[in-house]
């Protein structure tokens, strides 16, 4: 006699396997590797760093001090 299976299990599974497979198509398409994103952040705290290097010193908000 055949074995009982239970049908939601498999539409389950099946349905599972597929997103798995969305997410790993989805990975390679738009994802970016830990050494990417590292770079990037670099790139970014050295811009914030060569732009903060650049403003003037000395200005209005820093003379409130000086008044009382």
């Amino acid at each position: 006699m055949a074995e009982i299976v239970n049908l939601n299990r498999f539409r389950k599974e099946k349905a599972r396997a597929e997103r798995r497979a969305e997410a790993d198509a989805n990975a390679v398409k738009f994802g970016r590797s830990k050494a990417e994103r590292n770079l990037e952040e670099a790139r970014a705290d050295k811009a914030a760093r060569d732009h903060a290097g650049h403003l003037r010193s000395g200005g209005p908000a820093e003379d409130e001090d000086d008044g009382a």
